[in-house]
């Protein structure tokens, strides 16, 4: 078992627990990047974007933070060396896969990030229920494309 790898993984789920309980106490707004987006996007609250667009700002300059001093795209394979590559279905079934995702958190009321992390920890009744549907959805999902369509890795 390589050591650093759940070191990382811990360090960065505490950071998320962190932030998510940050974002909530100082602004009353819970961490679901869909509704962040969703509503800066479709709604552009007045006096209420500033904090959106800075927290979606850190979603993607902390990676790229990581990948200037050096730590790399992250080893996803568990083999040495190994980075985040292609995808294994190709580009028009990752475009499929992120409709159907977009799709899933309007008809779920959020993403994995408000509802596995923000409710559970509110313990709300309705994000249990989603995150219990986001992992058998999830689970359905490997088990088709590893064993039933084949096109999986």
């Amino acid at each position: 078992m390589d050591w650093m790898v759940s070191l990382q993984g811990l360090v960065g789920g505490v950071l998320i627990g962190l932030s998510a309980v940050w974002l909530m106490g100082a602004m009353g707004r819970i961490a679901g990047i869909s509704g962040i987006i969703g509503n800066l996007i479709t709604q552009r609250p007045k006096g209420d974007s500033a904090w959106r667009v800075a927290f979606l700002a850190g979603l993607v300059s902390g990676p790229l933070l990581i990948i200037a001093v050096g730590g790399g795209l992250g080893n996803v394979a568990d083999a040495p060396g190994a980075v985040i590559g292609a995808p294994a279905g190709g580009v028009p079934l990752m475009l499929l896969a992120g409709l159907l995702v977009g799709v899933g958190t309007g008809l779920g009321s959020g993403c994995t990030s408000g509802h596995g992390v923000c409710g559970l920890a509110r313990l709300s009744a309705r994000s249990m229920a989603a995150t219990g549907v986001f992992l058998i959805v999830a689970i359905a999902t490997v088990y088709v494309m590893r064993h039933v369509i084949g096109g999986g890795v």
